[in-house]
């Protein structure tokens, strides 16, 4: 059995921004400092793309991961899906969409994940809300650079 959950994030940035900083893998490495994440193998610096993989390398519970990411659909600037193709879930899917707004856009990550051990147990009274405030964490610091960006950008 996998559990799913949604978080919903409303910027004022526009999807298409969003949507590129969100592929950026230099992007995810900041969001993810507090695990030491890095990527060890694929695509390790810049935009990734359909069909393109990375490998992470990063610590959580105090145990080190390894964790084989592919993008398995892209459709600019609306919706990209990432899947684990290896690593420590018996299954891990997040769909990204992107939507403009009237103040900017909404993203919404929708995650489906299965405990490799344990089962719904461990997925709902631990791996769910942890990865959930990843998501928080990563969607925090990617408006952050996208707002840094527009300023840049601006001149300001």
């Amino acid at each position: 059995m996998a559990s799913s959950f949604t978080v919903v994030t409303e910027c004022s940035a526009h999807a298409a921004a969003m949507f590129d900083i969100s592929l950026d893998i230099d992007a995810h490495i900041d969001s993810m400092s507090q695990s030491g994440e890095r990527a060890i193998n694929g695509v390790t610096s810049g935009k990734i793309g359909l069909g393109q993989t990375v490998t992470w390398r990063a610590r959580h519970f105090g145990i080190w991961f390894t964790m084989t990411s592919k993008i398995t659909a892209l459709d600019h600037p609306h919706r990209f899906v990432d899947e684990q193709v290896r690593g420590p879930f018996r299954s891990f899917h997040h769909e990204h969409i992107f939507e403009d707004t009237d103040t900017g856009c909404r993203m919404t990550d929708t995650i489906t994940l299965a405990s490799p051990v344990f089962g719904s147990l461990a997925e709902r009274l631990i791996l769910v809300p942890y990865v959930r405030r990843l998501i928080h964490i990563r969607n925090a610091t990617l408006l952050r650079e996208a707002y840094g960006a527009a300023s840049a950008k601006n001149g300001r």
